[in-house]
């Protein structure tokens, strides 16, 4: 090789490496978006699975209560059988009762110990209906108590199969609900989307998330003026939408926080910064204080658990979970 390219050398390198930091950088974002996609995706995966799981053991006790009023029917028709058979016999008893009373009136001008030995025997069948009646009371007893049980175990499956029709209908509204509000959302706030703003949906919630550099500034709580017309923007929607309950949750990133006067270290940095979002979400009168809750997670609830300053950059937000009201399945669970 020879001097003059040796020494060229590192600037064809230099141009190379800076020619190419912009696709890299762009990858890297796709990479990090991808990442997130495929972990909104599996939580959402396992949300379903949950309800999966909860819908099969609904209809596997439904099974089971099926099987068991199948079983205690056919016992039901198995009483109603031996039921019958006990009447014919005693209708048989009578029918010999009758002719024994008969064969004695014949007898009675006749032989008397023929005529006691008629009675005896008379006495015995006798003694013989009386068992057979006590036998079918009984029988009539446990049927009753069957059916009993019969009508208590369909009246329970009935009150079960509405309960888990009710809860399906609570839990479409709700997707429907939430659904609904992204969109609102993702169009009120569609002019921040390339400021480091994202809506998205997760485990039947909304979360608006809101990179450091459109709301702060390194290591302030004071809202950057682009901040606040973006909060006010979400405030518009949620103030005719009084049923969804919203939480605002600060992060930072894993570097420690140089205490100061008034910031002691990343807990107290997330949470001013949330409290800071909660003050402007309240300066809209039609948001009722109720309905808020404030809360700092410091360093600990990342997006990308690393210490690279792009990574570094993105866990540094504030997330804005918005969660529709679910008092109706609340109490339906409870009455479970």
């Amino acid at each position: 090789m020879s001097l003059k390219i040796k020494n060229f050398l590192p600037f064809i390198l230099m141009i190379i490496i800076l020619g190419s930091c912009v696709p890299t950088k762009q990858f890297d974002d796709l990479q990090i978006k991808s990442n997130q996609c495929e972990e909104e995706l599996e939580l959402t995966k396992n949300e379903n699975k949950k309800l999966n799981i909860s819908g099969t053991e609904l209809k596997s006790q439904l099974n089971i209560l099926n099987d068991k009023i199948k079983g205690m029917h056919s016992d039901s028709l198995e009483r109603e059988n031996k039921l019958h058979s006990l009447d014919i016999k005693y209708d048989k008893l009578n029918r010999q009762y009758t002719d024994i009373q008969t064969a004695q009136e014949q007898l009675l001008s006749g032989n008397i110990s023929e005529t006691k030995k008629l009675l005896q025997e008379l006495q015995v069948t006798q003694s013989g209906n009386i068992e057979k009646e006590d036998q079918l009371r009984k029988l009539e007893d446990n049927l009753r108590a069957e059916q009993y049980k019969l009508d208590k175990y369909k009246t329970e499956l009935e009150e079960k199969n509405n309960r888990l029709v009710e809860l399906e209908g609570i839990l479409s509204k709700k997707d429907s609900v939430v659904n609904v509000l992204k969109e609102k959302v993702s169009r009120a706030l569609l002019g921040f989307a390339d400021m480091g703003l994202a809506v998205d949906m997760k485990n039947g919630k909304v979360y608006v998330s809101l990179d450091e550099e459109l709301l702060f500034k390194s290591g302030s709580t004071n809202v950057d003026p682009k901040g606040i017309s973006a909060i006010k923007k979400l405030a518009e929607v949620l103030a005719v939408n009084p049923d969804i309950n919203i939480m605002v949750e600060g992060h930072t990133d894993d570097v420690p926080y140089i205490s100061s006067t008034t910031i002691k270290d990343n807990w107290d940095l997330s949470v001013k910064r949330a409290t800071a979002i909660v003050r402007i979400l309240m300066s809209n009168s039609k948001i009722q204080g109720n309905r808020i809750s404030a809360a700092g997670r410091s360093k600990y609830l990342p997006v990308i658990d690393s210490k690279a300053p792009d990574a570094r950059k993105k866990n540094r937000r504030t997330e804005i979970i918005l969660t529709p009201k679910l008092d109706e399945l609340f109490q339906i669970l409870e009455s479970n």
